[in-house]
């Protein structure tokens, strides 16, 4: 680990001031937020990150959870992953956030983890993570060694010649498919950002992960209201039980009318560049009947465009099942599916 300087701010202005000098808001920051460092710490052990100076934002007090005037929920960007699971509001109307969040980590990493650490957690590839090999997501331009490598666990989806790295977060699948909204606070002032437009693919520029600039701090995260009846979960396929990232995963959220689906949102984990929206697979969906041919019709659908590498072939299978098993359980009204 390289030396670093510790400021504390107490202040969002003063937190977006203290990271604005920052060449970039992405891999290489001289200067990076830190809250409970589950992540940045780690990459920071191995050299991967290597800032000069971290921003505690702990004292910003940014760990809210709570309903937002006109429907929906409000999560502070430094709510704790094991407060949101548990939250009350989270459990009985969002279920599958809550779902998503307990089949990630450990209780003991859940109780440091931050929604907006979440929204920004680095990939596991093992390319990405030793700096003796070469990562265009890492150092650009020095290749992406996972094409010809180990590539088993990594994307199947919005895959580049660049990189195939995959998104590791389990949270993230959840608020995709429940079109969260992410509120930043940056240089240039306030602003909100969808979710669906908030993850930017490797393409050509693998080192930019999202849209956020210099100077942006995330202040919260909104989720809108579900239509009354929806019911929403997490599936989620791993190697082991426990404390594994997945291979694939799902999050559903379903409304029926009498047979037929009348609303339905679809994410995919473990699979994609980014945390992976199927709009495919909702329109495939939409107003037919709920039965296990158009399930696997939407599973279908949704891995159409895969793009799987020498190891990771298996995948394509796996996430249709596990989609398609997901929405069966979600139709069934089935609250809980880990495995």
């Amino acid at each position: 680990m390289q030396p670093f300087e510790l400021v504390t701010v107490t202040s969002v202005p003063d937190a977006v001031k203290a990271q604005s000098g920052s060449p970039t808001a992405q891999q290489g920051a001289t200067v990076r937020f830190i809250a409970g460092g589950t992540n940045l710490v780690d990459y920071m052990k191995l050299n991967v990150e290597t800032p000069r100076q971290l921003v505690d934002i702990n004292g910003l007090g940014l760990d809210k959870v709570e309903p937002e005037p006109g429907g929906g929920l409000r999560i502070g960007a430094l709510a704790r992953n094991s407060d949101v699971a548990h939250h009350e509001l989270v459990k009985a109307q969002y279920s599958v956030l809550s779902q998503a969040i307990l089949s990630g980590a450990s209780t003991q990493l859940r109780n440091m983890a931050t929604t907006a650490g979440n929204l920004l957690q680095k990939t596991r590839c093992v390319y990405y993570r030793d700096v003796a090999y070469g990562c265009n997501k890492r150092q650009p331009g020095s290749g992406c060694s996972a094409i010809d490598g180990h590539n088993r666990t990594l994307a199947i989806l919005g895959v580049s010649d660049h990189c195939i790295a995959n998104n590791p977060s389990d949270q993230n699948v959840a608020l995709m498919a429940l079109e969260a909204v992410i509120h930043v606070t940056g240089a240039k002032g306030e602003r909100t950002i969808p979710i669906g437009q908030f993850y930017l693919l490797p393409g050509e520029t693998p080192q930019r992960e999202t849209v956020l600039e210099p100077g942006d701090l995330i202040t919260h995260v909104t989720i809108p209201a579900l239509p009354e009846g929806t019911k929403s979960l997490y599936l989620k396929l791993r190697d082991r039980a426990s404390y594994e990232f997945a291979l694939a995963s799902a999050a559903v959220a379903v409304k029926q009318n009498g047979p037929h689906i009348e609303f339905a949102r679809v994410a995919l984990g473990g699979v994609g560049a980014v945390p992976w929206r199927s709009h495919e697979a909702e329109r495939v969906l939409h107003g037919k009947a709920a039965n296990a041919a158009n399930f696997r019709a939407a599973a279908d659908a949704a891995l159409k465009g895969a793009k799987p590498q020498s190891q990771n072939g298996f995948k394509v299978e796996l996430a249709k099942r596990c989609l398609t098993y997901a929405l069966a359980q979600a139709a069934a009204h089935k609250e809980s599916a880990h495995a």
